[in-house]
């Protein structure tokens, strides 16, 4: 039995939020698809996880029969994040723009997420690559939306797309080959006009062929 594990970052309300509209899209396609599904939800837009800070850092790096109490605490928010994950087969990621790059919210999930000892060990023996994913064999398909357009490879505003390679860049550390990421955006949100029209029914028309591939025992990888 499958399990999805849906990620929202937007800061806005599901009437006002795009991608929290795709995600919603995605997981209700899924589970028709699927027999039996298990979901898991995380909305960090509205529950922005903690930032990572001195203690936590301190506490990462140090070996679990040496951690105090107080380590302890300051990994247990992570803990749980990082249990979801490790239970996700496919992971779905609303990630709209925002100022070129990702939320803040998004951010901070990700660098509790990222951690040694639980979704990467770390061995200087590997030379200059120490850094080793724990975690594989996991989907993620990324649901965004840009005010602007243009920010695919070659695009006229693609040096400007901070979101999709920092996105890229993590993603080992969820178990993910970034070459099967599959990103769906909405683009000319700003515009508010044919194009964006046609850009959010190309991405909703999009995101239900993804989810009930994912979705149906016969395709799902």
């Amino acid at each position: 039995m499958p399990t999805l594990l849906r990620i929202d970052a937007s800061a806005q309300p599901e009437e006002r939020s795009l991608t929290r509209q795709l995600t919603a899209l995605f997981t209700r396609t899924f589970l028709d698809a699927a027999s039996r599904a298990d979901v898991i939800e995380r909305d960090v837009g509205r529950e922005p996880p903690p930032f990572v800070d001195h203690r936590f850092i301190h506490a990462a790096f140090t070996p679990p029969v040496d951690r105090e109490p107080w380590m302890v605490d300051a990994l247990a928010a992570s803990d749980r994040l990082i249990d979801e994950v490790i239970a996700a087969d496919i992971i779905v990621m609303g990630a709209p723009m925002y100022n070129y790059g990702m939320p803040a919210a998004l951010k901070a999930w990700i660098d509790q997420v990222a951690r040694i000892g639980r979704t990467f060990s770390f061995d200087l023996t590997r030379g200059d690559f120490p850094i080793q994913p724990t975690l594989s064999g996991k989907r993620l398909v990324v649901l965004s939306s840009r005010g602007e357009f243009g920010f695919e490879p070659g695009g006229i505003r693609a040096d400007r797309n901070a979101l999709d390679p920092a996105i890229a860049a993590c993603a080992h550390y969820l178990g993910v080959d970034k070459k099967t990421i599959e990103t769906i955006a909405i683009e000319y949100q700003e515009f508010k006009d044919d194009r964006h029209c046609a850009s959010l029914s190309a991405a909703r028309a999009r995101t239900v062929e993804i989810a009930r591939s994912l979705g149906s025992p016969d395709d799902r990888p």
